[in-house]
């Protein structure tokens, strides 16, 4: 690691092998402190040391990167410093790949978390989505003062959804003390469920196959698994170098 100065979230922090925060300066708070962080960050940005923001997961999905170019823009510093967002692996991927294939058609990802967002409309953002019918992957599903919405949420997509509609939580997501079920939307055990969790609650298509979330894309649907008896293997299919 480069960089000279280290800012994040304690929790984030820890995270780090200590061999890479070596000789470095750590600077971490606690939570409901992004400001100060991201501005100590600039600070020393502008002193000419190289610094690292952590996030967990994304920098960028729920992350301080946005946070960190609204303080810049705001400080006329934008030219500045420069500023290189790096691509890591979202909760929400890493969940899906633990629990199967949840997401292979459209999602909406939504948190519960109404500390920058207001309660009301979380709950139209979850009614809209559920009702056009997207896999809904869920942050910050529950805190100790916030225990309440996952039964609210839970309430609202029984509306658009059949209580048999597959839920995976996933806690702790590709870290120490990682935990996965599949349970059903009306077997949901909300007491079970906390921030270090993540929900991902199928739509009217997602099923099990083999123990493994799925939502069919529709591709056997349209094609068939004929295709293959009848010479359609992947011998003869000419390669190419498109990804979809």
């Amino acid at each position: 690691m480069q960089a000279e100065v280290i800012v994040g979230y304690k929790t984030y922090i820890d995270l780090i092998e200590p061999e890479l925060l070596m000789e470095k300066e750590t600077i971490s708070t606690g939570m409901m402190k992004e400001i100060i962080r991201s501005q100590m960050a600039i600070d020393r940005a502008c002193q000419g040391k190289d610094t690292a923001v952590v996030s967990s997961g994304d920098a960028g999905i729920y992350g301080m990167a946005g946070l960190v170019l609204e303080l810049l823009a705001e400080q006329g510093l934008m030219g500045d410093v420069e500023v290189e967002v790096i691509p890591g692996i979202p909760a929400l991927s890493a969940a899906a790949a633990l629990l199967g294939a949840p997401l292979m058609h459209d999602f909406a990802v939504i948190s519960l978390s109404d500390l920058m967002t207001p309660w009301e409309l979380i709950q139209q953002r979850v009614e809209v989505s559920a009702k056009a019918d997207f896999v809904l992957v869920i942050y910050n599903p529950r805190s100790k003062k916030r225990d309440w919405q996952p039964g609210e949420v839970r309430e609202l997509i029984r509306k658009y959804r059949d209580d048999h509609t597959p839920v995976g939580i996933v806690r702790n997501a590709m870290r120490q003390g990682q935990s996965i079920q599949i349970t059903t939307l009306s077997h949901l055990d909300i007491e079970g469920i906390d921030m270090l969790s993540i929900l991902v609650v199928g739509n009217s298509r997602t099923r099990l196959i083999g123990g493994k979330m799925v939502t069919p894309r529709g591709y056997l649907e349209k094609h068939g698994i004929e295709n293959l008896q009848e010479g359609g293997s992947s011998e003869n299919v000419e390669p190419s170098s498109r990804t979809n």
